[in-house]
């Protein structure tokens, strides 16, 4: 099994699924997979029709199957030191380099690669495949597919997600909440800056607030909080504006995150900022000029997954894995799409996060055997229940 996956793995990476080009490709290859084995698929597309999730199933109809889930897009590979070619499989020293090996082509591959065990299988329960898109730049694929299991009713119980956990069971994740901030000023010569605008120091002044919430956050962290750190972080990733130093600058754009513990922290953050725009900001730059503006652009809020210490997503990968240690970690994935559907999820796959993202990316082979070990145990679960 493991030479299977292997092979579709090097399949999968070959498909350059970076978020900004599309990855109908690749999801018509795995469709292709399961449809063979006699699943019952189907795919949606968003509105540019290059990008698409697949959804499929094996087994009974019904409510209460589980779901194997991954996202199919990767981040680019741009501006990075690699050894070789991103988006071809290379194997050295027991492990698979590629761009997605880890993050997380490789569980995708496991997955594919069980499916004739699955579907030879008697099961009792179905079993379905969740491949998304647009993980990496906002979990758009996985709110897409939330609302069309809805539409078909399609209820299942558990969500396992195969995200890069070292095959470890996650079941608490912070949210991660994306935002474009883009000020509108005038432009002028440097030489008189009092006559107009400048996007980039009222850009200047909204970080420095964005960074002192930052710091009021950390003296609001739960007492009970798992995570590491225990309060909500915020973070300026790009910052951009501005054409000459002799020029005042008439826009600027400002992309930032924030990482919720609580949502509570969310709406600080969002009401705190509003009211500094409202107050500050805005005044200071209509009184000079009235066409000036701040624009707030949400790129995405995606929920943490919350801690259920009951769930049955818990116990059945416990059950799986023979994993009884539970942990939280700091990056987000889709898993609090499912949970806020109602399914019961948890995050355990393949890999390192250590090496997501990363020049020269790779999965250990032994992992891409642990996660098939946990595969063909539901097989017979499945079976059996």
């Amino acid at each position: 099994m493991l030479e299977r996956t292997r092979a579709i793995l090097a399949d999968l990476v070959a498909f350059p699924t970076v978020s900004a080009d599309g990855n109908t490709a690749l999801i018509g290859y795995a469709d292709s997979i399961l449809r063979e084995a006699g699943a019952r698929s189907f795919v949606t597309f968003d509105e540019t029709g290059t990008k698409a999730n697949l959804f499929a199933t094996l087994g009974p109809d019904g409510d209460g199957g589980i779901v194997l889930s991954g996202h199919s897009d990767v981040v680019p590979t741009d501006g990075q030191e690699w050894t070789s070619d991103p988006f071809e499989l290379r194997e050295e020293d027991g492990k698979l380099h590629a761009r997605g090996a880890c993050d997380m082509k490789g569980f995708i591959a496991c997955c594919l690669a069980m499916v004739p065990a699955f579907a030879e299988a008697e099961l009792k329960r179905p079993i379905h495949f969740a491949f998304t898109y647009d993980e990496e730049v906002g979990c758009f694929g996985a709110r897409a597919l939330m609302e069309e299991l809805e539409r078909a009713a399609i209820k299942p119980s558990v969500c396992i997600i195969g995200e890069p956990t070292s095959m470890r069971i996650i079941e608490g994740h912070k949210g991660c909440f994306e935002y474009t901030t883009e000020f509108t000023g005038t432009g002028g010569h440097g030489s008189q800056p009092d006559k107009g605008v400048n996007a980039v120091e009222i850009a200047v002044r909204y970080v420095t607030r964005l960074m002192e919430l930052g710091e009021a956050l950390k003296r609001k962290a739960p007492a009970e909080s798992p995570f590491e750190p225990p309060w909500t972080t915020v973070q300026v990733g790009r910052m951009e504006g501005g054409s000459a130093r002799n020029v005042i600058a008439g826009h600027c754009a400002v992309e930032w995150e924030m990482r919720p513990v609580v949502d509570e922290d969310a709406a600080f953050v969002k009401d705190a900022l509003a009211r500094y725009v409202e107050t500050d900001l805005l005044p200071a730059m209509q009184a000079i000029a009235p066409e000036t503006g701040i624009a707030v652009r949400t790129i995405g809020e995606v929920a943490g997954l919350e801690p259920m210490p009951d769930s049955e997503a818990l116990a059945l990968v416990s059950e799986l894995t023979g994993g009884r240690e539970r942990d939280v970690v700091a990056f987000g994935t889709e898993a609090g799409l499912f949970q806020d559907a109602g399914i019961a999820t948890v995050v355990c796959g393949p890999g390192s996060i250590d090496q997501a993202h990363q020049p020269d990316e790779y999965v250990d082979l032994d992992q891409l055997e642990a996660c098939l070990e946990m595969l063909a145990r539901l097989v017979k679960r499945l079976a059996e229940t």
